[in-house]
């Protein structure tokens, strides 16, 4: 490859590493919302994976329910962060249009 070809490949690759990053930063501002028990139970997280709000009705919290209650949460959670894995793909589909590039290549 000649010098002149191998500026333009790296010029490419800060580019698109540029993009990532604003990507990045763009998702990590997003939210997904999930719910389980039929909505007694409500968890908010941002695209980092971070629970950012948890809300449990009245009617779900007690010792009868203790169980039950830490699986709807472990059931919201988990589905939450699904959803953000779905919308990061998302927006990598967007940025790579539609390139399969391996996992971890930025």
């Amino acid at each position: 490859m000649s010098n002149g070809g191998m500026a333009k490949m790296m010029k490419q690759l800060q580019k698109a590493q540029a993009e990532m990053s604003r990507m990045q930063e763009e998702v990590a501002q997003k939210t997904v919302e999930s719910s389980s028990g039929g909505g007694a139970v409500r968890v908010v997280a941002n695209g980092q994976k971070q629970l950012i709000s948890l809300q449990i009705e009245a009617e779900a919290l007690g010792e009868d329910n203790k169980e039950m209650l830490e699986d709807m949460i472990i059931a919201a959670v988990n589905e939450a962060f699904n959803r953000v894995d779905e919308m990061v793909a998302s927006e990598m589909q967007k940025l790579t249009g539609g390139l399969n590039l391996p996992p971890g290549m930025f």
